[in-house]
């Protein structure tokens, strides 16, 4: 069994995208379109990555990181968001990710922050 990454974000299309991405760097996904879904996702599977939006319809990212890091302190998230907003980054960071990277991505910018959080 291939190890997982988990992407959360409520807009299907970018989950499609990122699953892309993922499967050919030889991932499996594991998909979670609001913050509830997310938290669920991750306790049952343990993902080795997860990719993670500050928007969704239920909680922020922010909270959502929170709640995965209290299950598991080790947890490995990166927030992708449009927003470009430095408070929301720190607290982000502050929240446990690891890393930020802003929508629209170009593709290789993505993999290779994914690669860089895979290989620490």
């Amino acid at each position: 069994m291939k190890p997982k990454i988990l992407v959360v974000d409520p807009v299907q299309s970018l989950r499609g995208i990122l699953r892309k991405i993922i499967i050919t760097m030889g991932y499996d996904v594991l998909e979670a379109a609001n913050g509830a879904e997310a938290i669920h996702t991750y306790q049952a599977n343990l993902p080795i990555l997860t990719t993670m939006d500050l928007n969704m319809p239920d909680m922020t990212g922010i909270d959502v990181i929170r709640k995965i890091r209290e299950f598991d302190p080790a947890a490995n998230i990166m927030m992708c968001s449009a927003l470009e907003q430095k408070t929301m980054i720190i607290e982000a960071i502050h929240a446990g990710a690891k890393e930020f990277v802003s929508k629209p991505f170009q593709e290789h910018n993505m993999k290779e922050t994914m690669l860089k959080l895979l290989i620490v």
